[in-house]
């Protein structure tokens, strides 16, 4: 992942150097010779950030250490230009990271960044094949839209692979999750011709929620989750501590009243509103079913599943693979509603 560059005359001729950060690349590139993809990477680089290099060679730095040179006289950028969703190497994504950066990556890199933060050595390969198909069509969808995948937008952000790479097992886990790309290249879900979004939870109370701003959403049943470690949770606050979390005084003597209908879902404490989420993300609990117990120094909340009970539920997902379930399977019962395509490649 190029992150800065310049371009320095040896006396004889320009030559550019692109700077990698070395914390977000997946890439084996770097390793053996064949250069063919990556001189496409960078002359595509070269020409999305407009840079002005009319020389032929190129030093790849990593750490202030020039680690490959590379001659991109020969290069074309058809490759990436190729919008054809089919291929995951040709079709590019403007992804923003965390210091509000954009960059340019290809569609491989986005997904292999999503699957590793769903790794479970526990789950099975048709739970991440569907993970995948759900997030091709959240980047095609993004890319159509948008023009840009926004940073942490409560569906996907791009991690630091620097964080995955310290497993043992890292290069296998690599590998494997490619094989899963390919599988699924060019496939996605739609619901009214358009692409849905990639909802996904670890584990529910027992069925899915449905939502009336999502009609693609549907109340599915996940007796699987029953099971689940994460089933039930809870944690006591001491009412000085939620008063300061939520910016009201709550006392023991506080009336809640939790609004959960189909059209409406929010918790008044007293005559202060908050929304599901917001409750949720002010006290980091980990899913938006809960239940309170007033005790007389502490309020006690108590945590059904893992997530916000939408979409994907990857425990019973897991356990349905395990019985025997392809991903398609697996996608057409948490999303009846939908369809899935493949986009396929145009023959000359």
């Amino acid at each position: 992942m190029y992150y800065k560059y310049e371009i320095i005359n040896n006396g004889k001729e320009d030559i550019l150097y692109l700077y990698l950060n070395m914390k977000y690349e997946f890439s084996k590139e770097l390793i053996g010779n064949d250069f063919n993809d990556l001189s496409r990477r960078t002359k595509n680089f070269i020409n999305s950030n407009n840079i002005n290099f009319k020389g032929k060679k190129v030093y790849l730095i990593v750490d202030n250490i020039v680690v490959k040179t590379v001659d991109i006289s020969n290069a074309t950028i058809d490759y990436y230009n190729d919008n054809s969703m089919y291929n995951p190497d040709g079709f590019m994504l403007n992804i923003e990271l965390a210091d509000s950066s954009i960059c340019e990556m290809s569609l491989r890199d986005y997904l292999l960044n999503q699957l590793l933060s769903f790794y479970s050595y526990k789950f099975h390969n048709e739970v991440y094949k569907a993970i995948c198909v759900l997030f091709n069509t959240y980047a095609f969808k993004m890319m159509s839209k948008n023009k840009l995948i926004p940073f942490n937008d409560s569906f996907s952000s791009y991690d630091l692979v620097a964080e995955y790479k310290s497993s043992s097992d890292y290069n296998n886990i690599i590998d494997n999750f490619n094989l899963i790309i390919d599988e699924v290249k060019g496939q996605f879900l739609t619901y009214n011709n358009d692409y849905i979004l990639p909802f996904i939870h670890y584990s529910n109370s027992g069925y899915t929620l449905s939502n009336i701003n999502y009609p693609y959403l549907s109340s599915i049943k996940c007796l699987w989750d029953l099971i689940s470690n994460n089933y039930i949770n809870y944690h006591d606050y001491d009412y000085n501590y939620l008063s300061n979390l939520l910016n009201i005084p709550v006392t023991s003597k506080s009336r809640i009243d939790i609004i959960n209908s189909y059209n409406d879902k929010y918790i008044i404490i007293d005559k202060k509103k908050f929304s599901f989420s917001e409750f949720k993300t002010l006290l980091n609990l980990i899913s938006s079913d809960f239940y309170f117990i007033v005790y007389n120094n502490y309020l006690r909340i108590i945590n059904i599943g893992c997530g916000n009970s939408y979409g994907l539920s990857l425990f019973s997902a897991n356990e349905i693979a395990k019985n025997g379930s392809k991903y398609n399977n697996i996608l057409s019962y948490f999303f009846p509603k939908t369809k899935l395509y493949k986009y396929i490649k145009k023959e000359h």
